[in-house]
């Protein structure tokens, strides 16, 4: 069984300078083979797969061109590893599954340095407050204790080291034996996702909305100063005439946009760590089912007076995670139609009203008098559903 863990590391200056270094060769390397499949493409009407682009690249194009021999100053499978994602994206393109791949900017981009165990003389090694990462040697690892340590049951297959505002992450896939699965108890629950809470369950456990605690109102008030501060700046920068104070007033900026990157990133943990809660407790409970609506989710952020509310419950997140969790568990994830009448079907009777409204928060059937919570309604009806998909 492989199971992917993640954690934050402190490296040192050395290291940073690599991690630096790697990432930014695997962007370059990424954006010239986009180029290069146009180019080629244009004249002469076929694709370059990345296995012959790589061959290309070192056999072919570096030894004519030696003012680009630094791209081989770094890991060669971190380069390889950037090639055959690129070549990913343009087969998901053909196969209609994506957009066209786009170039990686090196402020936007999410590009990680990759790293896999090579024989016995590149070994991935893990003790319980370090990990022997190739090409950077033993990093000190924020989280002691959490990455697996014994050799002979566990082993490190292949990683990332990833930067995001200013941290470092290494994200390690270990092969590791299956566990045991529980004995599930003979039930469902059903699950309504929502904007008033997060969500409600058919075993009457409400799981209140994060974005009204008042950790995030504060972070949420702070990031708007702080992103007023920014555009501040650049207006300044726009009016600045000499060249000196232009320069300080562009690494003003830098600083400014990483103040920034820290709340978002911020902001992104303690949603992601509320839903990992929710979805532990859930679990936890060991019901035969669980039961999700298939929400689409981007035609719910085209509606402008909902778009921000919605992208910041993460409810495609919550349900990647449920359905991995799961698994491991042997809890089947039912998904029902997005247009199945969840809401508007009382429990009860049957019977649908057709005239509910969305700021009708409490569901009354008009037929048998049956008064429940509307999102309690939803969860019951999603979870006794007799029409689903497995997920």
């Amino acid at each position: 069984m492989l199971k992917g863990y993640k954690t934050e590391i402190f490296p040192t200056s050395e290291q940073k300078e690599i991690i630096h270094k790697t990432i930014g060769t695997c962007r370059y390397v990424y954006n010239f083979y986009l180029d290069h499949n146009k180019k080629v493409y244009e004249k002469e009407k076929k694709f370059v797969s990345g296995y012959d682009f790589s061959k290309w690249l070192n056999n072919d194009y570096l030894p004519l061109n030696p003012e680009f021999s630094w791209i081989k100053e770094v890991s060669s499978k971190s380069v390889k590893q950037s090639i055959m994602n690129a070549d990913k994206a343009f087969k998901n393109f053909f196969q209609h599954k994506a957009k066209f791949p786009r170039w990686k900017k090196k402020s936007k981009s999410d590009v990680k340095m990759y790293f896999v165990k090579n024989g016995t003389k590149q070994m991935i090694l893990c003790e319980r407050h370090r990990i022997k990462i190739p090409t950077l040697g033993w990093v000190t690892l924020k989280e002691k204790g959490y990455l697996p340590t014994n050799a002979n049951i566990y082993s490190i297959k292949s990683g990332f080291v990833s930067m995001k505002a200013g941290r470092y992450y290494v994200s390690v896939l270990v092969e590791e034996p299956k566990p045991k699965q529980p004995i599930l108890d003979d039930f469902g629950i059903g699950i309504d996702l929502g904007i008033k809470d997060f969500a409600i369950g058919s075993h009457g456990k409400t799981y209140k909305n994060m974005n009204k605690t008042a950790a995030i109102i504060k972070l949420e008030k702070r990031l708007k100063r702080q992103q007023r501060k920014l555009s501040r700046k650049y207006e300044s920068l726009k009016k600045r005439k000499n060249i000196m104070k232009g320069e300080a007033t562009r690494q003003n900026i830098q600083k400014q946009k990483l103040k920034i990157q820290k709340l978002y990133h911020r902001l992104n943990n303690i949603r992601i760590d509320y839903i990992n809660k929710v979805i532990s407790e859930l679990v936890k409970i060991k019901p035969t089912w669980i039961t999700l609506e298939n929400l689409n989710i981007k035609g719910m952020i085209k509606n402008r007076h909902l778009s921000k509310v919605i992208a910041q419950q993460k409810f495609f997140e919550f349900r990647t995670k449920l359905i991995t969790k799961c698994k491991e568990y042997g809890i089947e994830v039912r998904l029902v139609g997005r247009f199945y009448p969840s809401s508007k079907t009382c429990d009860c009777c049957g019977n649908m009203k057709r005239d509910l409204k969305l700021s009708d928060r409490t569901y009354i059937c008009p037929k048998c008098g049956y008064t429940a919570d509307r999102g309690f309604n939803a969860s019951l009806n999603l979870r006794d559903c007799p029409t689903y998909q497995i997920a």
